[in-house]
């Protein structure tokens, strides 16, 4: 079957009055911009990767909850993303989490372009009662529901009284109106499997596809002669898990020759009053080497940071995964990452990953303390958004849906290699569920 473009129609056969099969059209159901967070830059480059396939729509989560209740308040409405949806991608943005008439819109956007399968994008409980019924209203005209999930629940909202309780009820009663399944790794699988009964045979795994529209040119596979001081980067929201506090320990413990011609940059927002990071900067003997960058940059100011950084270190203490990860692989930039959750799968590829334990800055520092040697170095990102819509191809099979043009063949869409499910299960066995 020819790719067309997500706004076009199928052609009538030659000298038949019966049409030629169509494509799945394909809505991909996420967080929008006005609140403004990784899973939003990755509906618009799933929905964007789909409708270079396929006939694909966006419909998008606009008010997630009541703004005061939300830990990024501050900047709920700004316009910070530069990124956007391809031309013949059809946007309706989007549903309120009080629904009223976006509720009501919305109905009559799925009406309009009647997809075959919604792919709901899974990665906060705000989302669950909208999610129930867009499911119910795609499955009463005999279309199917895919969801790819994230994590099995913000930790945030898990700390919450009753809402992991919620969470997992109304789960259970969506899950019985979904056909079929995508993760990132087996190591999420293995947790989603811990609380939900997932079917074995409408499961599918793809890596995280690539954040390469942060990127201003191609990476360069040469070495990059640089200047100056040595800029290691954090980057991403500062919150109990991430680890910040354990890198700021890290840089403290470099040896002096090294720590004297290097910086730490911290970019990043607080969020769930979590200062102990800034405490740490503050009290550090080598604060006047430490630059924080305190709230949420816009794109522009992200494409800077990653070209001014010589590595990137996520000091994570657990995490399913990580778009600064992935923006890092997608810049080439060498990574120091702890070897938790699914990063372990999702960088195991990456040949400028280096993997530590977590909350161990002795450990961490010792790494650190590597890097310089080596500096300029750059890397490939194994990455790419054709393994995702390939995978979902072969998902849609499984699940009776019509068919996409698979864009390569992958060797395999639903299991990962002997090595990753063995790191998996190490990582696993190291970390405790969500929920």
């Amino acid at each position: 079957m020819t790719r067309r473009s997500a706004d076009a129609r199928p052609p009538e056969e030659s000298g038949s009055a019966q049409a030629a099969p169509t494509s799945a059209r394909v809505m991909v159901v996420g967080a929008g911009w006005r609140f403004t967070s990784g899973i939003s830059y990755y509906t618009c480059r799933l929905a964007n990767a789909f409708a270079e396939s396929t006939p694909t729509s966006a419909l998008l989560m606009r008010q997630l909850v009541p703004t005061r209740l939300y830990p990024g308040r501050n900047r709920v409405g700004k316009s910070v993303n530069d990124l956007r949806y391809a031309s013949g991608v059809p946007v309706y943005d989007g549903v309120d989490w009080f629904w009223g008439k976006s509720m009501r819109d919305a109905r009559r956007f799925i009406t309009e372009n009647r997809p075959d399968v919604l792919v709901l994008q899974w990665w906060t409980g705000a989302v669950l009662h909208s999610y129930l019924r867009l499911a119910s209203l795609v499955r009463s005209y005999g279309g199917q529901v895919v969801i790819e999930w994230h994590e099995v629940q913000d930790t945030g909202e898990a700390r919450l009284p009753g809402v992991t309780r919620y969470v997992v009820m109304a789960m259970k009663r969506l899950l019985r109106n979904v056909d079929g399944h995508l993760v990132h790794s087996e190591y999420d699988l293995a947790l989603l499997r811990g609380t939900y009964d997932l079917p074995g045979d409408r499961v599918a795994i793809a890596p995280h596809g690539p954040y390469d529209h942060h990127r201003g040119q191609e990476v360069d596979s040469a070495p990059v002669e640089r200047v100056g001081d040595f800029v290691f980067l954090y980057f991403g929201i500062i919150r109990p898990y991430k680890g910040v506090e354990d890198l700021v320990a890290a840089f403290d413990l470099l040896p002096a020759d090294v720590r004297e011609k290097s910086r730490l940059v911290i970019v990043g927002e607080t969020w769930e009053g979590w200062t102990l990071p800034l405490d740490a900067v503050a009290a550090s003997p080598n604060a006047d080497r430490i630059t924080v960058v305190n709230r949420y940059v816009e794109d522009s100011e992200v494409a800077e940071h990653f070209a001014a950084a010589d590595a990137v270190v996520l000091p994570y203490r657990r995490s399913s995964s990580s778009g600064p990860l992935h923006i890092a692989m997608s810049s080439g930039l060498p990574v120091i990452v702890s070897s938790v959750g699914g990063l372990v799968e999702a960088a195991g590829d990456y040949a400028g990953a280096t993997f530590v334990p977590p909350a161990d800055p002795a450990a961490l520092a010792e790494k650190l303390a590597e890097l310089p040697a080596s500096r300029g170095a750059r890397f490939t990102d194994p990455h790419s958004w054709d393994h995702t819509v390939d995978a979902y191809s072969h998902l849609f099979a499984r699940i009776g849906a019509p068919a996409m043009t698979p864009r390569s063949v992958p060797a395999s869409s639903d299991s990962a290699s002997p090595a990753a499910q063995a790191a998996a299960a190490d990582a696993l066995a190291a970390n405790t569920p969500s929920v």
